[in-house]
């Protein structure tokens, strides 16, 4: 966490996109201003799987609180996301709305003095930055191995198509690997069946008993 509100609030001091001016809240406890407004993103906010794209509209519904120690930022924040299923691969997109609640600390207030500079995020010239304060929420909302649907079935371990397309009647006749070897000797073994035709042995005993046959005659 930043110790200003945001990275390059400095550099950014008009009541615009992510930014907001507080001046006409004031610091009387209690103030409260409403802030609806619609921002593009400038550049992709979430995870590597699944994140609001860049240049999408993110709506922001905030509450401004003035308190003892800084000004309360309450709300919703909504958008499209896009993602690539962790299972499947498939790519798909869906909505995002999440709430905030962050505390942004005046100068010189004891929450600033007393914490470091990474624990809370400050006004700084009455201007907050929410951009990292969205970009924070964003990343813990959204799901670290993002689903196309909650019952998405992945692809098929053999060939690799997406079982949402193939159906539950896809399958694979897997030989087990103990009886590879076995059935690999069965398909080369000549066939065992008896057959009608003559062996070599029973022809070589049809010649010599015609043989002995004949020498008997001639006597």
């Amino acid at each position: 966490m930043s110790a200003q509100s945001g990275p390059g609030s400095r550099r950014r001091q008009t009541d615009a996109d992510f930014v907001l001016d507080t001046r006409s809240l004031g610091r009387a406890p209690g103030s409260i201003r409403q802030v609806h407004r619609v921002v593009t993103a400038p550049e992709k906010i979430g995870l590597d799987l699944i994140a609001i794209p860049a240049g999408a509209e993110i709506d922001l519904d905030l509450t401004l609180q003035a308190v003892s120690e800084g000004v309360l930022v309450t709300g919703s924040v909504s958008a499209p996301i896009e993602g690539e299923c962790s299972r499947c691969l498939e790519s798909f997109t869906d909505d995002l709305e999440l709430e905030i609640t962050e505390l942004f600390a005046y100068p010189d207030s004891a929450t600033e003095q007393t914490t470091e500079e990474d624990e809370i995020y400050r006004l700084v010239d009455d201007m907050i930055d929410i951009e990292p304060v969205v970009t924070d929420a964003v990343g813990l909302e959204l799901p670290l191995q993002p689903l196309c649907e909650p019952d998405c079935a992945g692809l098929c371990p053999e060939c690799g198509v997406r079982m949402a397309i193939a159906g539950p009647d896809h399958t694979h006749e897997i030989l087990d690997p103990r009886w590879a070897g076995l059935a690999k000797f069965a398909s080369e073994t000549p066939s065992s069946g008896v057959s009608d035709a003559p062996s070599d042995v029973d022809r070589s005993l049809a010649d010599r008993h015609g043989s002995a046959s004949s020498t008997t005659e001639e006597k």
